[in-house]
């Protein structure tokens, strides 16, 4: 299976890691079909379609002419886990994969790939404890609850001749979007230091290397099942910020402890577990199947970014 002979949906293809995916592959393959909640202009190789991520409707049609199909959708987790957010949290992400299987089971020839977006979330916090998919530990928090109650409505889905590939994604570094960006404009006013006790592990990736394994699942037809995406090694929250205050040229890093962190994040409607839970996640069936990290070190892929 070549990438230029294919045509990809994404759903949810607006948010941060759709951009990051169409433009990496608007040049690699035939087509893009996208799947958004919102009109976009259409361009030669990229046609968005309406959906609203719960009913069939005329974007269904897109399956018909694609090979595959990959799942991004889902509410931001990004604020305040209210009652109403935390429902739409798990809504949007439950719903839009039921649809998408509902869709796929209707569809005379389906793609034959689906890739589903899940989260390096879903194992518990570990500080010194790598996870893998083999032997990483499910925590039992509201976000990763989330992740399995996502994981399982991918999964229910079945038909033989679709593979199945759910990706845990860790926290993917870009130019124009995703965790880096507030980072980066908070240390450029001095509170660069470490966030809590410093010691959390951030399993990260940068944005190409994301495009890249998404693109190298769907190229390896013997690949399916539970992948985790990230760099080979984590960095510690403390070193992190080191390293990004150096590329920044930002001499001064005033730490924020949990208690300062637990105001700022009511103050702007957002969870400090975003900032505080240690994410040592290992991406051991990646490296298995031969896939080769083009930024293997946090130092690179902020240099490559920030430059």
């Amino acid at each position: 299976m070549e990438l230029k002979n294919l045509n990809i949906t994404i759903a949810g293809g607006t948010g941060f890691l759709g951009q990051v995916l169409i433009e990496y592959f608007k040049t690699r393959v035939k087509h893009i079909y996208v799947l958004s909640r919102n009109f976009r202009p259409n361009s030669k190789k990229v046609t968005y379609l309406i959906w609203d991520g719960k009913n069939q409707g005329d974007w269904t049609r897109a399956l018909a002419s694609s090979d595959v199909l990959i799942n991004l959708a889902g509410k931001s987790v990004d604020c305040r886990y209210t009652p109403a957010n935390k429902k739409a949290i798990i809504d949007s992400r439950v719903e839009s994969t039921k649809a998408l299987g509902l869709a796929m089971h209707n569809c005379e020839t389906p793609p034959s790939v689906w890739v589903n977006a899940s989260t390096g979330t879903i194992y518990e916090h570990s500080e010194s404890t790598p996870m893998d998919e083999e032997h990483g530990r499910l925590g039992n928090t509201f976000s990763e609850e989330v992740a399995k109650k996502w994981e399982r409505a991918f999964f229910d889905f079945y038909r033989r001749e679709v593979r199945q590939v759910a990706v845990r994604i860790a926290i993917v570094l870009g130019k124009k979007g995703g965790a880096l960006q507030p980072i980066k404009a908070i240390s450029k006013l001095g509170f660069g230091g470490q966030q809590g006790n410093g010691n959390q592990q951030i399993s990260w990736m940068h944005e190409e290397d994301f495009a890249r394994a998404i693109g190298f699942i769907i190229t390896h037809p013997e690949q399916e099942g539970i992948f985790n995406l990230a760099a080979p090694l984590p960095i510690r929250n403390r070193h992190f910020m080191q390293n990004l205050r150096a590329i920044l040229k930002v001499p001064l890093g005033i730490n924020l402890p949990r208690p300062l962190l637990e105001l700022g994040a009511r103050l702007i409607k957002t969870e400090t577990e975003l900032i505080l839970k240690s994410r040592y996640v290992q991406p051991k069936r990646l490296l298995n199947a031969g896939f080769k990290h083009k930024f293997t070190s946090p130092e690179l892929a902020l240099k490559d970014l920030l430059s």
